[in-house]
């Protein structure tokens, strides 16, 4: 009898400081990881929905173009008199008016 009482003392329950261990591990998760990066997305999409004709973009590759046509997935570039298509998603920033022409 006596064996079963400290066995049952030497037991935990999962509620104890485990689960406030794995609680704290899951909210600094979420606000160092997942809160931070869905906020990237979130004003990547905005900047892309706002792109309009005259543009100064850089692409994901690098290339520094200004923009002549826009349809819904695709803008039709221009870059030192070579005009391209590139995807929308491929925009990684917009560049003030007048930096092409200041390289």
């Amino acid at each position: 009898m006596i064996e079963t009482e400290i066995l049952t003392a030497q037991t935990s329950s999962f509620l104890g400081p485990q689960f406030i261990l794995l609680l704290g591990f899951i909210a600094v998760m979420y606000f160092l990881i997942i809160r931070p990066q869905n906020k990237r997305i979130k004003s990547q999409q905005e900047m892309i929905a706002n792109l309009t004709v005259g543009d100064e973009i850089i692409s994901s590759g690098g290339m520094v173009c200004t923009i002549s046509k826009i349809t819904d997935d695709f803008l039709t570039v221009r870059a030192n008199d070579v005009q391209f298509i590139i995807k929308r998603d491929a925009v990684s920033s917009i560049l003030p008016k007048g930096t092409i022409n200041s390289i």
